[in-house]
């Protein structure tokens, strides 16, 4: 009986996508909600990165976040795991060790270009480093927290970098988030690093809606319209999702501008604090002030928001919606 109900506790955290030791004191759920997708080395649906692009970025991870880990008096350790099939990532802390778990499955899914994998890759630092909100244990920020940390800071930072400039990336634009980027920015390279990270983001919802088997295109000119009744701290909706990372890369504030463990206003965007765009979706996020309790607004809404003129057509109207969402 006690062998099986630990073969059964092993099994369960592979289903998870993560891979943790009997000293571990917790895991993350994976960068995808759990899922029974395999994408073996050499198989026909290998259409993703290939074994050095993956390395590659995971070396530019290490480069820059191993030293600011460090710091924290931790040990940055990405286990590259090529050879696994499973269609995920994951993070765990384990004493002084911040963890992340890189699949080659997911990196071999056609929707994934190298600028994607660091999205992921910033997902799941953002669990360690993404300040609140948090999850029900103290050190792993939340899903939709983890998602706006991998814009906000962690892709602006490895997209700073020289090394990223042979990234591949997506071939499609997206007038939305370019006209959306180029009004937040006023610096030619913050504007291109900011529609960058915001297409790796469309790039990996596309990840999201297959395996979702959504009916609807994720896409940035119709946001999520949800408004939680409380904080959701799973992994929300594929246009929810899609919807974060936009945010995240408009977001102005500098990057090296501290988050807090406790507090999850400081060095993120909020009306509060005088910004104009780039906060949290109300899709996953519950704001402590009644203050911030309106939805974002992006590209044409923005431009005549921040003219004082009314907002266009009856899509900004729909923004407005407080129908409740508790997730899915």
């Amino acid at each position: 009986m006690k062998r099986s109900l630990i073969l059964s506790s092993i099994a369960a955290l592979i289903m998870g996508g993560a891979v943790m030791s009997s000293s571990a004191a917790t895991v993350c759920k994976g960068f995808l909600p759990p899922n029974d997708l395999k994408i073996p080395v050499g198989s026909k649906d290998a259409k993703g990165i290939q074994q050095e692009q993956f390395n590659s970025v995971l070396d530019t991870i290490q480069k820059i976040y191993g030293p600011v880990i460090a710091a924290r008096g931790g040990v940055l350790q990405i286990n590259r795991l090529w050879t696994d099939a499973t269609v995920n990532a994951s993070a765990q802390q384990q004493g002084k060790r911040y963890i992340l778990n890189m699949y080659g499955g997911l990196a071999r899914h056609e929707a994934v270009t190298m600028d994607g994998f660091a999205l992921v890759a910033c997902h799941e630092l953002g669990h360690h480093l993404g300040g609140a909100p948090k999850k029900g244990y103290s050190w792993a920020s939340n899903e939709g927290q983890a998602d706006y940390y991998a814009n906000l800071k962690c892709l602006r930072t490895v997209f700073s970098d020289s090394t990223s400039s042979a990234f591949t990336r997506s071939a499609a634009g997206d007038e939305l988030a370019r006209k959306d980027c180029d009004q937040a920015f006023q610096n030619a390279q913050d504007r291109a690093i900011c529609f960058r990270s915001a297409m790796a983001g469309k790039s990996v919802s596309t990840l999201f809606m297959a395996l979702h088997q959504d009916q609807v295109e994720p896409s940035f000119d119709t946001p999520d319209t949800s408004v939680v009744s409380s904080m959701y701290n799973d992994h929300p909706a594929t246009q929810c999702r899609m919807d974060t990372y936009l945010q995240g890369s408009i977001c102005t504030q500098p990057v090296d501008a501290q988050l807090s463990d406790t507090d999850p206003v400081p060095g993120t965007c909020t009306r509060s604090g005088g910004f104009a765009a780039g906060f949290r979706p109300l899709c996953w996020y519950k704001p402590a002030s009644a203050n911030e309790l309106l939805p974002p607004v992006t590209g044409l809404a923005a431009a005549a928001a921040s003219r004082g003129l009314s907002a266009p057509g009856a899509a900004f109207s729909a923004l407005q919606s407080e129908n409740p969402w508790l997730g899915f």
